[in-house]
This record gives structure tokens, C-alpha cells and sequence, in this order.
């Protein structure tokens, strides 16, 4: 549940209630990206009151894999973490790896970083991996445009990623039996400073953004934590 307790000017204060805990936002999320915060183990993390971490898909699809973490019953239990876990998509990942991927209409290819296999994910198997990993928030798969670009690349680029995102929406709805956990299903807002006439780009991505927020009160499943 997203509750805004305070607004001054264009700033705004909120709270975000998951099953495993409350986010109070603007929130400082420490990132985990493959299950381990460096140099800081979980306990210090409380002590910090941490609210939240940050898990990586495409790291820990690549490693230590989905079956390990299966083993394992969860990314909560692999990194010792019983408070919430946003993962991103891999958008950025698949973005860095620009020099041996292929951007399609089905979903990205590339090799990944550490020996070279030719690995896919589409909308799909990024709602799949995030939905073995158990985070309370998912982000749909995106297409990360380079900076700077052309208005039209950029247009294009969010055009795919709003289709993605209708496939990431549909795909969460088919999982909706098989999902252990509840979960929040989020976009991204998308803007590009380089470009002079992107009103009309940042009001399309905003309407995206919009959509996961009247979806975040649609649950995957309500269940307890594992």
C-alpha cells in the first residue's frame, strides 16, 4: 500500500507498506547487486535501519544463477535479509553490454560478461527471474538509450519499452498462480536532458509510470513471506 504524507512545493513524503516491511520515502536503498552489500553484512544493515535493498537480475541470473538461489528458497534467505528487496530488470546490464548484444523486438541478446554464453531475456523471463529472486518490488524490462541521442531513437526506445512493459504486466497476471509471494510491479520514468523537445517523450513515460501505480494495490499473490 503507497500512502503520501506530505507534500512542500513539488517535494512529497510517503510511505510504501510490502509484506516484509515499511519503505519510507525519499529512501536511501543500499544496493546488493549480487546478493551481498560490500563490506557491510546484514546485521550492520539493521543497525543502520536500512529500510530496503537493491538486487540486480542480470547479476544474479549470471550468478550465482536461479537454481542456486532456488536452492536457497529466495534471495532473502541467500543474502540473510528478511526486510523488502526491490530487483531491477537488467535494462541497464543489457545497455553496458552494448558491443555484444542485439536490442529486438523479442527481448535482448547478448553474451554475458563472464564467459561469453550467448544468453537471451525478454519481458518475460525478467518477470520469471525476478519472481524466483521473491522481491516485494519488480521493475519491467526496459531498453536503455545511450546519452546523448536523436528525439527519434529516444522515441523509439520508449516505444519498446512500453511495449515490454504490457508484456511484463501480462506475464505477471499469467504467474499470478505460481508466485509465492506478494510483490509490486513497477515501470520507470524515462527522460532524456539532451534533448531540447521531449515534453511529449516525458509525458508518454510518465503515463507508463502511472500505470504501475494503479497496478501496485493489484498483488501478484497474498501470501506471507517464506
Amino acid at each position: 500500500m503507497f500512502e503520501l504524507l506530505q507534500t512542500v512545493g513539488l517535494a512529497r513524503r510517503a510511505r510504501l507498506t510490502t509484506a516484509r516491511g515499511v519503505i519510507d520515502t525519499p529512501a536511501f536503498m543500499p544496493v546488493g547487486t549480487q546478493g551481498s552489500v560490500k563490506a557491510i553484512s546484514p546485521r550492520e544493515l539493521r543497525e543502520l535501519n536500512a529500510q530496503i535493498l537493491l538486487g540486480n537480475t542480470y547479476h544474479l541470473f549470471v550468478r550465482p544463477g536461479l537454481e542456486v538461489i532456488r536452492q536457497f528458497g529466495g534471495l532473502h534467505r541467500f543474502m540473510n535479509w528478511d526486510g523488502p528487496i526491490l530487483t531491477d530488470s537488467g535494462g541497464y546490464q543489457i545497455f553496458s553490454l552494448a558491443k555484444i548484444r542485439k536490442i529486438t523486438e523479442e527481448g535482448a541478446h547478448f553474451q554475458n560478461h563472464l564467459d561469453g554464453t550467448p544468453t537471451f531475456i525478454s519481458p518475460e523471463i525478467a518477470m520469471e527471474i525476478q519472481a524466483t529472486l521473491g522481491s516485494e518490488i519488480a521493475m519491467v524490462l526496459d531498453e536503455c538509450p545511450p546519452w546523448p541521442c536523436e528525439r527519434e531513437y529516444a522515441a523509439r526506445s520508449l516505444e519498446l519499452t512500453t511495449r515490454w512493459a504490457t508484456r511484463c504486466k501480462t506475464e505477471v497476471e499469467n504467474r499470478k498462480s505460481k508466485i509465492r509471494r506478494r510483490s509490486f510491479f513497477s515501470a520507470l520514468f524515462r527522460e532524456q536532458p539532451s534533448l531540447t523537445s521531449a515534453a511529449s517523450l516525458r509525458k508518454r513515460s510518465f503515463q507508463l509510470a502511472s500505470m504501475a501505480t494503479q497496478l501496485a494495490e493489484s498483488a501478484w499473490v497474498n501470501r506471507k513471506p517464506r
